[in-house]
């Protein structure tokens, strides 16, 4: 199902501050808070939608590269790129939950049962990786599938970074919560503050045993071969997210992102400008002056097209549509042939004297008519 425009979801117009969209995201997840509807599967949806359009535009560079690309820049409608498209109701509770500040209760959770009372949950961090491709898989997009060196969960402890189920007991600080309340007394009377437990690093629980894989981390270090869905029309430079594929999470927390940067091949006969392709023609003059029929390359293949007779240096012949497709649309480039007229620096005796005769013929070389003000406009422009 295609992806609805973020703005859209959350209803604020493109020039919208970062807190118009806090509150407009705050009031759709309000709305379709699953403890508000229960058992309602659309309200859960839309409660996901918000989540991901929350997730891209209060970040600026994911934002940034919204606006420029649609979808795709940031993941794409079902490509498994990035975005929170993927986003559990626990990550969303876990990255976004102070928003709902205590609208439920605290952190409410989906089906009415609450949160773990503001656990800190530990997020991995990103990798990013260049994926260089070359025009014909520009044109048409592509699948990749690339090795990453990074950290994943220990099957050994299941990233629990315990020994066994006996060696994790909930945190005699905090009491699982994550965090520890003081009180001070002070001129203004009692402050009441809230810190993350410095027993458990705000993860409620404590190990006696750590795990001997992981040494009690939760994560070891592994290989990943991970699938990449490219659509079509991509440029160098450009940026995709993979959620979830980074580095896993010290002792189950979220696992980071994989930043894919897009990076192009040289073409050894087109040039890319956007969406268009250029490439350089170059013929002779009795091909310039009598026309002819030559092949010119595209991303895929060959076509033959006509040079008309009289054809001058620097005529720009457009083949419509046979450049590259859009992002994020259904447009599509063209192929500009520049046509160039090779003059050669080297005659022999033989072609030097046929042009010499030609220098009396007025076809080639017309003679100047003193009450013609613009023959030298015109024969400017025949020779450029």
């Amino acid at each position: 199902m295609e992806k609805r425009d973020y703005y859209e979801v959350l209803g604020v117009s493109k020039e919208a501050t970062k807190e118009e969209i806090k509150k407009a995201y705050r009031k759709q997840a309000l709305k379709y808070h699953p403890d508000k509807n229960p058992g309602d599967k659309a309200a859960e949806e839309k409660f996901k939608e918000a989540a991901s359009a929350y997730e891209i535009l209060s970040n600026d560079e994911k934002r940034a590269r919204y606006d420029r690309y649609g979808h795709a820049g940031v993941g794409g409608a079902g490509n498994g790129f990035g975005g929170a498209g993927g986003m559990t109701m626990e990550d969303i509770f876990s990255s976004f939950g102070d928003i709902f500040g205590d609208a439920f209760g605290g952190f409410a959770g989906f089906g009415g049962s609450r949160r773990s009372g503001g656990r800190r949950v530990s997020k991995g961090t990103n990798l990013r990786v260049k994926v260089k491709l070359d025009l014909q898989e520009i044109s048409a997009g592509t699948e990749k599938k690339i090795k990453v060196s990074k950290y994943v969960s220990c099957n050994s402890c299941n990233g629990t970074g315990a020994a066994d189920s006996n060696s994790m007991t909930t945190c005699s600080t905090c009491r699982g919560s994550g965090h520890v309340t003081r009180i001070a007394n002070t001129l203004l009377g009692q402050m009441q503050t809230t810190s993350v437990c410095p027993t458990c690093n705000g993860e409620g629980k404590t190990i006696t045993k750590k795990c001997p894989s992981c040494y009690g981390e939760g994560i070891v270090q592994d290989e990943e071969i991970i699938k990449i869905n490219i659509p079509a029309g991509v440029a160098k430079g450009m940026q995709m997210n993979v959620e979830g594929k980074g580095n896993a999470a010290r002792r189950g927390g979220i696992n980071g992102d994989l930043i894919v940067v897009i990076d192009e091949e040289e073409h050894p006969e087109l040039i890319r400008e956007g969406n268009d392709l250029i490439f350089n023609l170059f013929i002779s003059i009795p091909d310039s002056i009598l026309g002819t029929q030559v092949e010119v390359p595209t991303v895929d293949s060959r076509v033959k097209i006509r040079i008309e007779p009289g054809t001058q240096p620097g005529k720009i012949l457009r083949l419509r549509g046979k450049g590259l497709p859009e992002v994020n649309g259904y447009g599509r480039g063209d192929l500009l042939v520049n046509v160039n007229v090779w003059i050669p620096k080297n005659l022999t005796k033989e072609e030097s004297k046929i042009i010499e005769k030609l220098k009396d013929s007025e076809s080639f070389f017309p003679k100047p008519d003193k009450d013609d003000k613009g023959f030298f406009e015109r024969m400017r422009g025949y020779f450029q």
